[in-house]
């Protein structure tokens, strides 16, 4: 079925639609070879995707222009000529390459109707009628067939998992071990090289660009470990699409110099998983701490009770806490208080509070004068706050669609939406929103996300004051501050902006911050695409209002805006 290429068939070629030839591995273009430019793989070259690349105004470029690695930071990924030389990108189907082995996406039944589109045409019969004897395969994993009629030796078949933002990290490491499985069936099988396509697809809603991500980095972990075994990893792409986002994103994590390398530390995003890849999360980390080393001066070792009269076993208990207490941990504790202190410095703050002159009520911003918690007392709240969410109904809330989950930005963090036009604060009972404004961050705090408040016709309605806004940072608890990446303001107004400045003021100088206005739902699009958002339609006639329709037209179908040629 399958003819070689000639050697005068230009390196890379693509092979005709009947599928006849075959692609020879030295004709694919090698990632060390192709040609290198200076934006490090981010220049575009499809008039069709405008915006991949953006500069984000959080993120200082300077250390990418002046030549050093941003700041001293160490780069997770420095340069690797060995195994820069195994990475291969090929616009084709893997099916007609010359390799040990080629990939097939497929689903749980391992079925042709659901497999890789191409694979079981140009490989015959034969896989078909050896899948169904398989068993079926589980998400994450992979097995291995026979490659029958194509010029491969074997195919494995691995299943990607479905995407949805509340389970990102569960799908991220999914997919993550679907490439890890197949490179280490190769290593098992005695094989050496193998043609990779998009595992991910478009039925099972996973973003194209934060999944090449999870591909890419999990290939180059397990090259550094194995570098020995596998002579070539071929990067496949069936559309334009996917070539750019590979062309993009290679650099970042096989930088062919230390120019790539300097600029890649601070274009890679904040995860880059652990050292296979995979996304951990801090909170469930085992935390193995030695004891600390006894000092000359550290109390002597108790005495046997045994060796004690009983009149004397009590005292000896009491004694030997001490001894006790100098392995005991500080911070936890410190923690632990009698309950009278506690509700006594309780008592003291809020009575300071009272009589300190408060600054922000005078300017009519609410009440911003209470005692800042402490680290135990926010997560005493949050937990509590959780609890309580987690055993009530609030859909009702939900229904009024203030605040709801989008899909990811374009570094792959999960995005969370706010309406400010929907929050009708008449008719809202401000605790029940608490309750479940709780409930939907808890699963996206537990790692860098983003949040997009669409301020458009917001005006119009009332706002809470800032005490309360400081009462809800309070409850979310430190988590959500330290794991927040930024909060894009569509459509600001004087007012938004004096009120957010106080917040920086009087409430949190760090969070609030991280605050980048938006006049326009095209600019908005650069940090989030406009795929990634559910955006009500007033929004779209707002921004036409507000910036006069200039250069741009709505479609009336998907709702996404256009520049007007």
């Amino acid at each position: 079925m399958y003819r070689s290429v000639a050697s005068a068939t230009p390196r890379g070629g693509i092979p005709t639609d009947s599928g006849e030839y075959v692609v020879r591995l030295d004709q694919v273009p090698r990632w060390s070879d192709t040609e290198q430019r200076s934006a490090v793989g981010y220049d575009n070259e499809d008039p069709s995707y405008p915006n991949w690349y953006f500069s984000d105004p959080l993120t200082s470029s300077s250390g990418a222009e002046n030549g050093s690695s941003s700041n001293g930071i160490v780069s997770r990924f420095p340069v690797n000529h060995e195994i820069n030389s195994k990475i291969y990108l090929w616009r084709g189907d893997p099916w007609n390459l010359e390799v040990d082995a080629v990939v097939n996406s497929t689903n749980e039944s391992l079925d042709e109707a659901h497999s890789s589109p191409g694979l079981h045409a140009a490989a015959g019969l034969g896989l078909a009628e050896e899948c169904a004897t398989l068993g079926g395969c589980r998400t994450g994993m992979a097995k291995v067939t026979n490659a029958y009629d194509l010029p491969a030796r074997r195919v494995f078949h691995t299943v990607g998992p479905k995407y949805a933002v509340k389970y990102h990290t569960a799908a991220e490491n999914a997919l993550s071990h679907c490439y890890r499985s197949c490179l280490e069936l190769l290593i098992e099988n005695g094989l050496e090289s193998i043609a990779m396509g998009c595992i991910y697809t478009e039925a099972k809603n996973y973003p194209r660009e934060p999944a090449a991500h999870v591909a890419i980095r999990t290939v180059r972990r397990l090259l550094e470990k194995q570098m020995d075994k596998i002579t070539a990893v071929v990067f496949c792409t069936s559309t334009s699409s996917d070539t750019e986002i590979y062309k993009r994103l290679l650099p970042l994590y096989f930088p062919r110099d230390k120019h790539e390398e300097e600029v890649a530390v601070s274009k890679l995003p904040a995860d880059v998983g652990d050292e296979n890849g995979e996304t951990i999360l801090d909170e469930r980390k085992i935390r193995i701490k030695s004891l600390p080393a006894v000092t000359s001066s550290a109390p002597k070792p108790p005495v046997d009770v045994a060796d004690l009269p009983v009149s004397d076993v009590g005292l000896t208990m009491r004694r030997n806490s001490s001894y006790l207490d100098s392995y005991l941990d500080p911070a936890f504790m410190s923690l632990i208080k009698d309950p009278d202190q506690r509700r006594k410095e309780q008592w003291e703050k809020a009575a300071q509070a009272q009589n300190n002159f408060n600054c922000a009520k005078l300017l009519g911003f609410g009440d911003l004068g209470g005692p800042p918690l402490s680290a135990a007392e926010e997560y005493s709240l949050h937990s509590r706050y959780l609890a309580k969410a987690n055993s009530l109904n609030v859909s009702e809330i939900a229904e009024m669609k203030i605040v709801y989950r989008g899909g990811v930005d374009s570094e792959g963090r999960p995005v969370m939406v706010v309406v400010g036009a929907h929050f009708l604060l008449r008719c809202l009972d401000l605790e029940r929103f608490v309750l479940y404004v709780v409930k939907e961050f808890e699963p996206i705090v537990q790692k860098p996300y983003t949040i997009v408040y669409l301020h458009s016709a917001a005006s119009l309605q009332l706002q809470p004051d800032l005490g309360w806004m400081r009462r809800l940072q309070q409850i979310l608890g430190r988590k959500h501050q330290r794991n927040l990446h930024a909060i894009y303001v569509l459509h600001p107004t004087f007012g938004l902006k004096t009120a957010i400045f106080a917040l920086q003021l009087f409430v949190d100088s760090v969070v609030w911050k991280k605050v980048v206005y938006v006049d326009r739902l095209l600019q908005l699009f650069k940090y989030v695409p406009r795929e990634q958002l559910s955006i009500p339609d007033f929004v779209f006639q707002h921004d036409l209002e507000v910036n006069g329709g200039k250069g741009l037209i709505v479609d009336p179908r998907t709702k996404y805006v256009y520049q007007r040629p």
